[in-house]
């Protein structure tokens, strides 16, 4: 090998080895539910049919390339022709394999697709450019772009979009669901452990489609009660002449409160709700995480983080920069 060549391949080596390392944080062959449990069982058998198709196949192929190659002195192979009993086999031998395929699959079409349990909670999920919103309309809560669960019991969630086609994709949790305007989709599962769980979207929606990143928080019974009622309080009250009070007279003449709900101060529709922000742990759809540092830095250039973000940038002064964060941050 000439020693440019070489070079080369010792070049793209650690690339290729990277791709084997880890973690693998969206990985969907670690299902943390039933639906993807149910998914990856079923893949999993496919998987092996395929293995096993391959090996028969490859190994036909090289038994035949290597017995009847050309080679000095040997005879022509004599060709064979109407092999009834081979023609049967070749012809029922796939056919039993779809059919050990189709069952588990239909199987798992209409395990995954039944209708929720009469106890599921509730979860309508609305896709926007780019975020998300979580409405539980049997609790009263509305929030952004991290959904919780609790462990253990069925959830379903009721997918639309506000806008263009976006697709809910979680990937520990089970298979990507698209976001259809005018149409409600459904997933159904139930989380069997606690922990964080990450997704995105997986449908390109515009600029910054790779920025709509999520989370499923799974919590545990008791910590799902404390959030239920924490989310369900009103907006923590502010101090006369508190910094954070002077961060929302500052949303107010900054005109943030046309765009962001935040109970008892604003009703606007257009973004996230505000309500209780500073209880998350991420901010702008997961692409920062809530600090005081990165919170202002959103607040001061969000299309500069989120490219084709629809809040605009706006002339904050420095002094009421740090009063919103305050406040924001106040919310709990």
């Amino acid at each position: 090998m000439p020693p440019s060549r070489r070079r080369r391949w010792l070049t793209l080596l650690p690339l290729v080895l990277a791709g084997c390392g880890g973690p693998f944080p969206q990985s969907a062959l670690h299902p943390e539910s039933d639906y993807a449990r149910a998914l990856d069982g079923l893949f999993r058998g496919i998987f092996w049919w395929a293995v096993l198709v391959f090996v028969v196949v490859e190994s036909l192929l090289l038994f035949i390339l290597l017995r009847y190659r050309q080679r000095a002195g040997a005879a022509t192979p004599k060709p064979t022709h109407g092999h009834t009993v081979l023609e049967i086999a070749w012809t029922i031998a796939p056919a039993l394999i779809l059919v050990f395929i189709a069952v588990p699959t239909m199987r798992t079409i209409f395990t995954t697709q039944a209708p929720p349990a009469p106890n599921a909670l509730r979860i309508a999920v609305i896709g926007h450019q780019w975020w998300w919103e979580y409405r539980y309309p049997d609790l009263g809560i509305v929030t952004a772009n991290e959904l919780h669960v609790p462990v253990g019991r069925p959830v379903v969630l009721e997918i639309t979009t506000a806008d263009v086609i976006h697709s809910f994709w979680a990937p520990a949790l089970g298979g990507k669901r698209d976001l259809i305007p005018g149409h409600v989709n459904r997933i159904t599962f139930t989380a069997e452990s606690i922990g964080t769980i990450s997704g995105q979207c997986a449908e390109f929606c515009g600029a910054s489609h790779a920025n709509m990143r999520l989370r499923v928080m799974v919590d545990a019974d008791s910590t799902f009660r404390a959030w239920v009622a924490a989310q369900q309080a009103p907006a923590r009250a502010v101090a006369r002449g508190s910094p954070a009070q002077a961060g929302q007279d500052a949303l107010r003449r900054y005109g943030c409160i046309a765009c962001h709900a935040i109970t008892g101060v604003s009703a606007g529709v257009i973004g996230p709700n505000l309500t209780h922000v500073g209880s998350r742990t991420t901010i702008a759809a997961g692409v920062l995480p809530n600090t005081d540092v990165d919170l202002a830095r959103w607040i001061t250039d969000p299309p500069g983080v989120k490219p084709g973000a629809k809040m605009p940038k706006l002339p904050v002064q420095p002094q009421d920069l740090t009063a919103i964060v305050a406040y924001l941050r106040s919310l709990k």
